[in-house]
């Protein structure tokens, strides 16, 4: 990734990072709305799952300028979520879901370009984590098919809303 592009993931990831488990709480939420099948692979607490879902990406995030300090780190989580049954078609799901998510916590600061930005960042992500490559890159498929276009109700939630929107949730 070129040096402006780490920085602008890693200055939104800050931003969303305010609000840690809020976002990761409607990352879930949103992951298991338009990939059901995700929600099985979850058996355990997720408020710890959240945690540990931002402390992964803050690793990724904040490792993008030094990727040889993560490639092994990254490639040993992928080898785990292939034994919690994580299959190559689920990476597409959570990438969906994370673009979304950041949309509403980023609202207007979530511009073409940072879409692009964590788009290439997540596909490259997933291109460490999978054991196998797939015939078309993540990224260039979660450009074709963003999770914006799909249909979002609004829920009330009287914690911090992303934005003057309300909470939103991704639906299919």
């Amino acid at each position: 990734m070129h040096a402006t592009h780490i920085q602008l993931v890693q200055s939104t990831f800050a931003t969303v990072h305010l609000m840690a488990d809020a976002v990761a709480e409607m990352f879930y939420d949103c992951l298991f709305a338009i990939d059901p099948s995700t929600r099985e692979l979850f058996k355990g607490d997720l408020k710890k799952q959240r945690a540990m879902l931002v402390q992964a990406i803050g690793l990724v995030v904040n490792g993008l300028d030094r990727p040889e300090t993560i490639t092994l780190v990254v490639q040993g989580l992928g080898r785990r979520h292939v034994d919690y049954g994580v299959t190559p078609d689920h990476y597409h799901s959570v990438g969906e879901a994370l673009l979304w998510t950041l949309e509403q916590w980023l609202g207007e600061g979530f511009t073409p370009e940072v879409k692009a930005t964590w788009t290439e960042a997540y596909g490259l992500l997933a291109g460490m984590m999978r054991p196998t490559p797939r015939p078309t890159s993540t990224a260039s498929s979660l450009a074709a098919t963003p999770c914006t276009t799909r249909q979002l109700t609004s829920t009330s939630n009287s914690s911090a809303a992303p934005s003057s929107r309300g909470r939103r949730t991704c639906m299919r």
